[in-house]
């Protein structure tokens, strides 16, 4: 049983009056400069950031491209080609044959090649997810972070390479640790 939560709920009047309430502008010419120089400092600290995930910095990462174990399946997916990479090329082609006046071709692109596409990445995420999750949990005993690495490579998968963040540290057909050799 949910326990109560201890106060009733707002009247739509007194809810919208919170939404209401006045900007903070500031009020002196010295108040205002002060507000500058730390949106300044704010998107100074991003675009270092941004700067830094595109080097490989590990300081500058996002939360979810910490450890060990994400490092490995970055490296895991950037180290073989894939169908689900060019994902992105296939579907504009798609598109674009679909534009063609050619009810036939259009039909067989809309119920065989696009179908065929989305089960081959589907497939190819779970085979690769899988496949990074085994060998994590033999590479990385005991490590908590696993949940989830293998959705995070299929995600990876599906990114044009060049675009990926953090870039790619191995080049396709490099070999990395693997738990067989």
């Amino acid at each position: 049983m949910t326990p109560k939560k201890g106060a009733p709920t707002p009247k739509r009047r007194e809810a919208e009056r919170t939404l209401r309430r006045p900007l903070n502008a500031p009020q002196t010419r010295k108040e205002a400069y002060r507000q500058y120089r730390e949106r300044q400092e704010r998107e100074g600290r991003r675009a270092a950031q941004r700067g830094g995930a595109a080097r490989g910095e590990e300081r500058y990462f996002r939360p979810q491209d910490l450890g060990p174990v994400r490092a490995y399946a970055r490296d895991f997916v950037d180290s073989r080609r894939s169908v689900s990479e060019f994902f992105l090329y296939f579907s504009l082609a798609i598109i674009v044959l679909l534009f063609l006046p050619f009810p036939q071709f259009q039909l067989g692109v809309t119920y065989v090649v696009w179908p065929l596409m989305m089960v081959t990445i589907v497939a190819e995420g779970l085979y690769v997810g899988n496949r990074i999750k085994k060998n994590a949990r033999v590479l990385f005993p005991g490590d908590d972070t696993i949940r989830g690495v293998g959705m995070y490579a299929a995600m990876r998968q599906l990114q044009i390479r060049r675009l990926r963040l953090p870039k790619p540290r191995v080049k396709p057909g490099d070999a990395i640790a693997t738990p067989e050799g």
